[in-house]
Order: structure tokens, then C-alpha cells, then sequence
């Protein structure tokens, strides 16, 4: 344990060495090259221009911040990691927002003032007792913006994980405390205002991508309107507006965003319709039923796609994974791997597909090549504490997480975002299940975990730090709700993974919609003409003695086009890839 502590101590203070990157791309706008964009390092006022072409040339070192500006186009910041080698930029036209709207505020306001504002001014919560003015009320209101919800969680009671300091959710019970007490059968939970109806229990009908606004009335003044329902305080929710009516028939809440466009269409493409677009070799490689015509396919396109990462992995995988011929898969990597060592991203792609057929002892032996290679990147302490675990090295996996917390408080490491709610999340649940062979029951016993979720969880890791896509969940009544990670939808968030070093999200499914779910992909590129590996680890029963697993990885070059990645019950297994 000492020795994995020093190890990680030196790897740590290692990626003080400063690598010069060459970078060069193309920018343009709906596919016309961009003359004299202005290419600019923020931290040396380094400036390039793109030529006639829309080509551009410029050194970095990892960790400056690229910046691409262009009159009437939005400003792009890019961080330049270890890999980053080529970033073709595609801008988009600048759009002035409403935000820039000046709200001139009164002291006292009337009702029908603070309706006129209630727009512009977010600072306002609509009750069923009219409108608050949070700055000026005479008690605390906290209020946090819907777009600062983590499209994450699946309702209402996963989205406020985290959220307020002081309030426990318990999404199982499907209750939230907003006061002190004692346990969950003690406490009077909050009631919940919804549009100005109020609710006994949580609004789990509710997607959290379409909340406006939520406040939390926790004091007995905020909540004294609502007499003895609001006992236990009062979470007040806006809606965007014209999401959320009666239905005409069962006059129960009824998110009419599903009606206009949140209904699945069914036209996420299959794998067969996919593999019509992949490259010959690729296709030949699929049609292969045994290992002498995987090997011929292979031999066959060897030369021409040598230097191809994507050709190596692919043959590795239908080798290794598909055919069960491992001996034959570790002779590609041994005569062909060169261009996979030493490059972190194609690295992880071959950690992904060992992880996926079970191999945990070699995927250990590749994330640590990986974590030498990228030890200021969060992620790579989160990759190496969870194999371990896989190989039930569990105080190894301890003293991971313990030491990047440790690095964090030192400032060796950064984190933004909520990849700090994640790691928490895995190391409450390696205690949870894990915790006898880390602990004396003492010390077991002082431990008090946070509440953690239990149902089915999904985290998605990409290999690609400038990989861009949206991830689609349609839920067993033939709803979604989609998540996109890209540049244009929440660059700050793009921004704040490469500099904490992560590239993982996690969804949680709890009870409230049981069935078969679908998990569709479109992939938006990744500034780049390769491919982004995506691996998805689908956990069942999480935070119970009886959770298990399944991990599975997918590779995604075909751009702008919906495809199904899997389905999975939150009642039974995986059902399909």
C-alpha cells in the first residue's frame, strides 16, 4: 500500500514536463473554408490566421486554451490536451440572447410588476400564492436555474442530488428532506409546487431538462402559506412555458413537450444498417466465422492499414471478443501495436475492449500504462480504482481515491463540474459493498456514507476528450429525453472536462418508469476523420449485495445519424446491443 502510494506521488509530479504540440485544421462554416480567422493562444497572445483554405498552423503545449473568433461567429475555446494534433473547427453564427436585456428593478413591486419581470428577471419563483421576489423576500430562498440541472438524472429526485447543501434525497422512497432530523421515518419530507400545484409526492413525470427555475422554501416563514402541508418545507418548480397542463381526461400533470417533440420516432438506425457505411475491410471482418477468414480478411489489408488504429483494434476485437482466439488477437498487437503505444486515447479504446470480454487482468495492465502517461487527468485515477476492483484488489481502489481527493485539496489536480459528485458516488459504493475487507468493523461502524441511489445505473466513457455526441434515452412508453455533448450545446462543460481530465457521465434509472428502455447515439465527430470508442457500463441493481454488471463498448464514425446502441430493463437484465 505504501508502494502504490509512492508510485502515484511521482507519477503525479511527472506531468510537470511541458510537450510542444503542432496542431494544424481547417475552419469553416457549412463545409466553406474561412479566411482569417484569428487563431489565438490565450495564455501568450499568440496569434495565427487561417489562409485562403481555411488551413491554420499553430504549436501549443498541453493545456493552453486555443481560441477561434471570427466577426459574427461565435467565439470557440479549445483546451489542447497531450493528443491533440489535428482540430478541424466548424463555427456557428453568433446569436444575441435575450440576456442582454437590462431589468431595471423597483423596490416594492405588485403582483402584476412581478409577472411583467418574471421573464427577464431569474430571480423570481412563481408559487401557488403568487410570485416571490427572492432578493428582496424576508427569508432565504434558494434558487437554482434549470439549465444547472445534470441531465444525468432521469427525474426530478436525481437531479437534486447534490444540488442544495443540507437536504437529503432518498429517490428510492421518493421523498426530500429539506430540515434537520433524524432518519427517513422521523421527518416530515417537503411537498412539492409545481406550476402552482402542489403535490404530496415528488413530480417524478417531470424531465428535469424542462424545469425553468427551482427554490427550495425550507423555513416555516417561506412556507407558511401552504399551512400544515408545508411542514416540511416546500421545493417551488417552474416550468418552461406551455410544457406542463391537466390532462383533459385523467386530469392528472401531463408533459406536453412529449407531444410536441419528445415522442421516439423509431428511426434510430440498427447495426446491419450501420455496417453498409463502414469501410470494406470492416465489413469482411463482420462476415468472418472463423479464425482462418478473420486472419485472411486481416492479412489482406494489413499493409494498406498498418499505420490505421482503427484497423488494429477492429482485428483485435473480432479476434479477441467475437472469436475467442486470444492468442491469435495478442500476435497483431505484438507485430502492430506500435501505433497504439504511447498514445493514451487509442490506449483506452483497447482497455474498453478488453473490459468488454471480461479480460480485467490485461485492461489493469493497459489503465496503468494510460495513468502513467496521464497522471494530472482525474479520470485516470477513476479508470485505475475501478479495475482494480474488477481484479478485487480493493485497498489498491481505496488508496486510488484516497489519493486523488488528497491531490485535489493540494491543488495537484483540478475539478470542475460534478465529476467530484461521481468519484464520491464510487468510492460510497466500493465502502458499501466492500467495506469488511477494508475496514475493521470499527472503523466500519463510524463510517456514515452519503445516501446513494439504488436501480439500474449507466456511465458512459469516451476515449476522445474531443469526441462530440448526443445520447438518447427513450423510456418503455415511447418518451426521451436527450442529452448532447458538444461545443455548441455547453462548451463551458466541454471546457471543464479537459481541464479536470474527465470524460465520463453517468444516467440514473430508478423504479418510477419500469421496462425496457432504448439507448440511441448520434455522433457528432471529434474534430477530427477517426473514430470515438464509447464504452458503456450498465449496472443492475446498483448499491444492493446483489449488483452486477455488464460493459460494453461501441465505435461511432458515422456522423449526424441516429443509431441504437442497446436496450436495458430496469426490471431484468440487458435485453439487446
Amino acid at each position: 500500500m505504501k508502494n502504490i502510494a509512492f508510485f502515484l506521488l511521482i507519477a503525479t509530479f511527472s506531468f510537470g514536463q511541458e510537450k510542444i504540440n503542432k496542431i494544424t485544421g481547417h475552419v469553416t462554416y457549412m463545409d466553406t473554408p474561412l479566411v482569417n480567422v484569428e487563431v489565438k493562444i490565450l495564455s501568450t497572445d499568440a496569434i495565427m490566421r487561417s489562409d485562403m483554405k481555411g488551413k491554420y498552423e499553430i504549436t501549443a503545449i498541453p493545456g493552453d486554451i486555443l481560441e477561434f473568433s471570427y466577426p459574427s461567429m461565435r467565439t470557440m475555446e479549445i483546451v489542447v490536451e497531450d493528443v491533440t494534433r489535428i482540430l478541424n473547427i466548424t463555427m456557428t453564427p453568433l446569436v444575441n440572447e435575450l440576456d442582454e436585456v437590462v431589468v431595471t428593478k423597483r423596490r416594492t413591486q405588485s403582483q402584476r410588476d412581478l409577472e411583467m419581470d418574471f421573464r427577464t428577471n431569474k430571480q423570481l419563483i412563481r408559487t401557488a400564492f403568487g410570485i416571490v421576489d427572492t432578493e428582496t423576500s424576508a427569508f432565504r430562498v434558494p434558487v437554482l436555474e434549470g439549465e444547472l440541472f445534470s441531465l444525468r438524472g432521469l427525474n426530478i429526485l436525481d437531479a437534486l442530488v447534490g444540488k442544495f447543501a443540507g437536504i437529503k434525497v432518498f429517490p428510492y422512497a421518493g421523498v426530500v428532506f429539506l430540515r434537520g432530523g433524524g432518519s427517513i421515518f422521523n421527518q416530515t419530507p417537503a411537498i412539492f409546487d409545481v406550476d402552482g400545484q402542489i403535490f404530496n409526492h415528488a413530480p417524478l413525470w417531470l424531465f428535469p431538462e424542462n424545469i425553468e427555475r427551482l427554490a427550495l422554501l425550507p423555513g416555516l416563514a417561506g412556507a407558511n402559506s401552504y399551512g400544515s402541508l408545508g411542514a416540511g418545507g416546500v421545493i417551488v418548480i417552474n416550468t418552461k412555458i406551455s410544457n406542463f397542463g391537466l390532462d383533459p381526461e385523467t386530469k392528472e400533470p401531463y408533459d406536453y413537450a412529449r407531444v410536441r417533440n419528445n415522442t421516439y420516432d423509431g428511426k434510430a438506425l440498427g447495426f446491419s444498417d450501420v455496417l453498409k457505411n463502414a469501410p470494406t475491410y470492416y465489413k469482411e471482418l463482420e462476415g468472418a466465422k472463423t479464425l482462418q477468414e478473420a486472419m485472411e480478411v486481416f492479412n489482406n489489408y494489413a499493409e494498406t492499414y498498418r499505420v490505421s488504429t482503427a484497423f488494429i483494434l477492429d482485428s483485435f476485437k473480432k479476434l479477441n471478443n467475437d472469436l475467442q482466439e486470444r492468442e491469435a488477437a495478442q500476435s497483431i498487437l505484438e507485430k502492430y501495436g506500435q501505433v497504439i503505444n504511447e498514445d493514451p486515447v487509442s490506449l483506452k479504446a483497447l482497455a474498453y475492449i478488453y473490459q468488454a470480454n471480461n479480460d480485467f487482468k490485461d485492461a489493469n495492465r493497459i489503465y496503468k500504462e494510460i495513468f502513467i502517461l496521464r497522471s494530472n487527468y482525474g479520470q485516470s485515477y477513476l479508470d485505475m480504482a475501478n479495475s482494480y476492483r474488477e481484479i478485487g484488489e480493493y485497498h489498491r481502489a481505496a488508496v486510488l481515491f484516497a489519493r486523488y481527493g488528497y491531490l485535489l485539496e493540494q491543488g495537484f489536480l483540478r475539478s470542475e463540474g460534478d465529476q467530484g459528485l461521481l468519484m464520491d458516488r464510487e468510492l460510497n459504493n466500493l465502502v458499501a459493498l466492500k467495506g469488511r475487507e477494508l475496514l475493521n468493523s470499527k472503523e466500519l461502524k463510524k463510517l456514515v456514507l452519503e445516501d446513494d441511489f439504488n436501480g439500474t445505473r449507466l456511465v458512459f466513457e469516451w476515449n476522445d476528450g474531443e469526441a462530440e455526441f448526443e445520447l438518447q434515452f427513450v423510456n418503455p412508453q415511447g418518451d426521451y429525453f436527450k442529452s448532447e455533448h458538444s461545443l455548441l450545446a455547453d462548451a463551458e462543460r466541454i471546457k471543464n472536462e479537459k481541464i479536470s481530465g474527465f470524460s465520463t457521465e453517468e444516467y440514473l434509472m430508478d423504479d418510477s418508469r419500469r421496462g425496457t428502455w432504448q439507448v440511441n447515439a448520434n455522433y457528432l465527430g471529434n474534430k477530427s476523420l477517426t473514430p470515438t470508442y464509447l464504452k458503456a457500463t450498465i449496472y443492475h441493481n446498483y448499491g444492493s449485495a446483489s449488483q452486477h454488471k455488464q460493459t460494453k463498448v461501441f465505435k461511432l464514425s458515422l456522423r449526424n445519424v441516429n443509431q441504437q446502441l442497446f436496450t436495458v430493463s430496469n426490471a431484468a437484465g440487458i435485453v439487446s446491443n
